[in-house]
């Protein structure tokens, strides 16, 4: 997979749904910003579980925008290693196939 190129594709398929149907996006943009900000714990922190539910779920659109914040605000391959090791031990092996495809974006994207 060609992770920038899933990740532009999916924003444009967003952006028509958002048009769509505007107060849902508005309503999961405000909730997106609230989950993120004003917490204890730091926005990597914060990424590294949205991407451990990313893989649980088998959701490759996830997995591509959160291994993108990751690497946007400096997490490394080893932080992103770590929690994928959790979430295969969490999820078995159905997990170890998405972890592997988030090491591959990650590899990706900080390329």
């Amino acid at each position: 997979m060609e992770w920038k190129a899933s990740n532009t594709g999916m924003r444009s398929q967003l952006h028509s749904l958002n048009k769509a149907i505007p107060d849902v996006a508005k309503g999961f943009g405000e909730l997106s910003k609230a989950a993120k900000t004003g917490n204890v714990l730091d926005v990597k922190t914060l990424e590294f579980v949205a991407l451990g539910i990313a893989i649980a779920d088998r959701c490759e659109a996830c997995i591509g925008f959160h291994i993108e914040a990751l690497v946007r605000i400096g997490a490394s391959r080893e932080e992103v290693a770590d929690v994928l090791g959790m979430a295969i031990q969490m999820g078995g092996g159905p997990s170890l196939m998405y972890a592997a495809k988030a090491l591959d974006c990650y590899d990706q994207l900080k390329a």
